[in-house]
């Protein structure tokens, strides 16, 4: 396990994205477009896998903290929820619209609506088309922008990130690393911690779920990847790197993901961490009028666009 040090990493700003597993593209396609109304910003592929997509739905340009993307691969085994992974990915909804969600997903046949309530607030939690945990929380002046372009009015529709829910089995070295991470705990409730990024970008909440008797997670469909975390450019990742490794995590080097750069490391809870830029955008190959509508290729996969073309399952919409 890294060892303890006290200084404190500052240039994290709050989630930037969260990748998950899906079994098919365009059932993912349709939940998050057609059900929960964001925008698909990005279709591309898989850097280490092309013959798989690689899927981004948020915001109108895809700011971070908006931004869920998945992998739909086809034959793909079942997750198994436990302990290691992001349980529950939750998104912020304007205040008073629990109940037009709770409608909505009702009548689309979302399975699995539940109403909870965690550190004061009403969370109605549902299922992707994967068995994905996600949760709706009204966060009372949430300032950011929804996407303008589907059938969700204004009032209702949803604004980004609101947190992410870790299940571990011990939270000790999780929230070490959250709190050196620049994270603050805010408050305890039964077996949650809540950790908060003071002036972040919205999407600025993890909560920790200690599960010490449950069984570990196995991933598949309807698993979280990996959750990434923002930073405002790459000399802001760099500083994050060098604190990360000087503490005795290990780090890849800065890999190029076209809209962002990215590095990884495991914690000692077992989840896998990104740090990304918010440099340069999912706009970079993209007029932001068309985002997500041609299948963008990385330049090491050029040369493969009239095969992946005639391969890849259609999405429609």
């Amino acid at each position: 396990m890294p060892s303890v040090v006290w200084s404190m990493i500052k240039q994290i700003q709050g989630l930037h994205h969260i990748t998950s597993l899906a079994s098919d593209a365009q059932e993912n396609n349709g939940f998050f477009t057609e059900v929960l109304g964001l925008r698909r910003v990005k279709k591309t592929v898989n850097f280490d896998r092309p013959d798989v997509y690689h899927l981004y739905y948020g915001d109108e340009i895809g700011t971070p903290g908006s931004v869920m993307t998945y992998f739909p691969i086809p034959d793909i085994s079942k997750g198994h929820a436990g302990t290691g992974e992001v349980g529950t990915s939750v998104f912020s909804v304007p205040e008073g619209s629990l109940p037009y969600w709770e409608d909505r997903l009702e009548g689309l046949g979302i399975e699995e609506l539940t109403k909870t309530v965690r550190f004061g607030e009403t969370r109605l939690g549902f299922r992707g088309s994967d068995g994905d945990g996600f949760a709706l929380v009204e966060q009372p002046g949430d300032a950011r922008a929804p996407w303008a372009g589907s059938d969700i009015g204004n009032d209702f529709a949803l604004r980004g990130f609101h947190s992410a829910t870790f299940r571990v089995k011990d939270a000790d070295a999780t929230a070490e690393l959250l709190r050196f991470m620049g994270y603050e705990l805010a408050e305890n409730e039964s077996n949650h911690q809540r950790f908060r990024i003071a002036g972040g970008n919205g999407a600025d909440i993890i909560d920790i779920s200690s599960m010490p008797t449950a069984n570990d997670a196995e991933q598949g469909s309807g698993s979280v990847h990996h959750i990434a975390f923002s930073v405002k450019d790459r000399q802001a990742q760099l500083d994050v790197r060098e604190a990360l490794v000087d503490t005795g995590y290990s780090v890849t080097p800065v890999i190029d993901r076209d809209y962002f750069w990215a590095i990884y490391f495991r914690t000692p809870g077992g989840i896998f961490f990104e740090v990304a830029t918010d440099e340069p955008g999912f706009d970079r190959d993209e007029d932001t009028a068309h985002l997500g509508e041609a299948l963008k290729l990385p330049s090491q996969h050029a040369h493969l666009r009239e095969k992946l073309e005639r391969d890849l399952p259609p999405i429609a919409g």
